[in-house]
């Protein structure tokens, strides 16, 4: 277990380099990112993550089994640092924060890994909006889905945007970052299905969960603004569109992506 080291000052190197973190430059130099709350905590711990990491306020007390997640957590980590309500003020984003933090390693699927079997996978080509990154992220969770494959220019993963978004998923839910060209030459190599949302879909929504049934499959979508690049939707056997019954010209990306998910899953009971 991790000796706990009291800090109260707000220009504790520690407490900076924590800090430093909510900028996308640290975390790409130290490999790490920030989770707040218990419950995240521990939703990483239990998933084998590398916590470096754990943050609490001093004299904080845990009921209803919270004691024990942060037990397990403060066994778990590398330094342990309690603090004064200031400085924990200073590290956390949320309006009411619940008094823990856990700094953990960056973990990531090589491509090259990937074991489809009959899984559904998301792939998603540069996503620009945090938000909707983690709640796809925690969409595929949610739906059963093995993981996610970024490809291309998104946002960062590990911004604290995407991780509020994700809502823990991050820690059950693979990611895998590739580049374009690496995707598609793995995809061709691949016994899958890939199904994509484009404006040329021929395939209605309601009919993609009878063409991929037993088979494994790649929900690949696009940017917010213009969708899958010509080479993406190139590469998919099946294109289909959601019909917009209203007025609105298309639907958001996070939204779209959960309900083609929710279809393609219609037939697994």
């Amino acid at each position: 277990m991790a000796r706990i080291e009291q800090i109260s000052s707000l220009s504790n190197p520690k407490v900076k380099g924590i800090a430093a973190l909510a900028q996308k430059k640290a975390r790409v130099e130290s490999g790490q990112f920030v989770v707040e709350g218990l419950q995240l905590v521990g939703f990483g711990v239990e998933r084998g993550w590398e916590l470096d990491m754990l943050v609490f306020k001093d004299g904080q007390r845990y009921q209803h089994g919270g004691q024990a997640v942060y037990d397990t957590a403060l066994q778990a980590t590398k330094q342990a640092f309690a603090v004064t309500a200031a400085v924990l003020e200073k590290l956390v984003r949320k309006d009411n924060p619940q008094g823990v933090i856990g700094v953990f390693k960056q973990k990531t699927l090589p491509l090259a890994e990937v074991e489809l079997g009959k899984d559904v996978w998301v792939v998603l080509e540069e996503v620009r909006d945090p938000g909707n990154l983690g709640t796809i992220i925690r969409t595929a969770d949610a739906v059963g889905a093995k993981g996610v494959i970024m490809v291309g220019n998104s946002t960062d993963v590990w911004a604290p945007e995407v991780l509020r978004a994700t809502m823990g998923s991050i820690f059950h839910a693979p990611v895998v970052l590739t580049s374009r060209e690496a995707f598609l030459a793995w995809k061709a190599k691949q016994d899958a299905v890939m199904v994509g949302t484009h404006l040329r879909g021929d395939c209605d929504y309601r009919d993609v969960a009878g063409k991929v049934q037993n088979k494994a499959v790649l929900l690949a979508m696009g940017t917010e603004q213009s969708g899958l690049s010509d080479e993406m939707a190139d590469a998919c056997d099946v294109l289909t569109k959601i019909a917009m019954r209203g007025g609105a010209e298309s639907l958001n990306l996070a939204i779209a992506t959960g309900v083609m998910l929710y279809e393609i899953f219609r037939t697994v009971k």
